[in-house]
């Protein structure tokens, strides 16, 4: 196997790899990513057994084909410290080493068999729901604050998305929550597609994100039985879905909450920020005193202090003492894209919802904390 590839373009793919490669694995071949030389182009692939991604390089020149596996790290790393635009030549000496050439650098890298590398069936039989890039990353990005880190109840550690409908329209909802908070952002899909629920894993959701926060054009979702498969152009990533029952949500969902309060996203988030700063780990909640014209934000901690602040806010009812976990608040009020924030409050003991008045198909609803 022996080929020269551009270092800008092998180095964006293997960008992507290290999030899906575990460091610390117990069968060494899973550190490994694969590289394979076919049909002029250059396939690479990595796995957890969880998660595969593949992506394709067409732009490369080839000499002899063949694939080798080695060192994604490794080679990441090796490739971060060449200089931008260097052409850089492989060629596999052996079974087990791989060299590397580039201007003035010389490496020889250990390489594993490919034989070891699992091998994936990539039959999928669902209908593709075409989907636009950004639109996804926003609904991703606004539920994935709400994923659970609770491994007991392991269903609740990813994003559910489904099919829903309103006012004759068809959307694809994401729905998160980890039973103190809970996120739901929805889009616009066509009536004709045959989409069976599923729980997207918290790792998947990451890398989703960050593959498409860097990558342009249309991405086309799949689903099989047990797993959902998502192409971006020539890059492809199979996961395996969360077995198991996702909660009925709406029934926490408040529709009762008719004491309406608004005020500014951005002021609200800095005024926690600074209150919360006397509470080194966070963990005290901070409590609101809601007045007609402003609200009152203290956070109160035995061991360093406490911080209070007013800022102008409009309130539709009696006033109403409140309070919540600040980290959660600030969470939220970041993903709200309106200029203003709005909370509706039943009362100082149930769920709170809160509404972006830019962004009809998003809701939160938070639990509020005993102080």
């Amino acid at each position: 196997m022996q080929f020269t590839v551009k270092r800008d373009i092998l180095l964006r793919s293997l960008n992507f790899v290290q999030g899906i490669v575990e460091k610390k694995n117990t069968l060494p071949i899973l550190s490994n990513v694969l590289l394979q030389l076919k049909d002029k182009k250059l396939s690479i692939v990595a796995t957890d057994l969880d998660i595969i991604f593949y992506d394709e390089i067409p732009d490369v020149k080839v000499t002899t084909e063949g694939s080798t596996t080695t060192s994604a790290a490794i080679l990441f790393d090796i490739l971060r410290k060449i200089s931008s635009n260097s052409e850089i030549n492989f060629d596999l000496k052996s079974e087990n080493k791989l060299s590397l050439h580039s201007e003035n650098s010389d490496f020889n890298l250990l390489c594993l068999p490919t034989d070891n590398f699992p091998t994936f069936k990539d039959d999928f039989e669902g209908d593709e729901i075409n989907l636009n890039n950004n639109t996804f990353l926003k609904l991703l990005n606004k539920t994935k604050i709400s994923i659970s880190n609770d491994d007991t109840r392991h269903y609740l550690n990813g994003i559910f998305l489904h099919i829903t409908e309103a006012h004759g329209r068809n959307f694809l909802t994401g729905v998160a929550t980890d039973s103190h908070r809970l996120s739901s952002s929805s889009l616009e899909i066509d009536k004709n597609s045959n989409f069976s629920s599923v729980i997207l894993p918290r790792k998947t959701v990451f890398q989703l994100c960050t593959l498409l926060a860097e990558s342009q054009g249309d991405l086309v979702m799949q689903i099989s039985e047990n797993k959902i498969k998502f192409t971006l152009g020539k890059i492809k990533l199979i996961s395996k879905v969360i077995d198991g029952k996702f909660p009925d949500y709406k029934k926490v969902v408040p529709s009762t909450n008719n004491k309406t309060l608004t005020l500014p996203c951005k002021d609200f988030i800095n005024s926690i920020e600074r209150v919360a700063s006397v509470s080194l780990d966070r963990k005290e909640g901070v409590k609101l005193i809601i007045n007609k014209d402003n609200v009152q934000l203290s956070v109160n901690s035995a061991n360093s202090g406490e911080g209070n602040e007013k800022i102008k806010a409009n309130f539709d009812s009696e006033s109403l003492n409140i309070s919540f976990n600040s980290k959660y608040l600030i969470d939220i009020a970041s993903e709200v894209e309106d200029k203003n924030i709005k909370m509706n409050f039943k009362d100082s003991v149930s769920p709170v919802l809160i509404e972006d008045v830019s962004d009809k198909n998003s809701f939160y609803v938070i639990m509020p904390m005993k102080i």
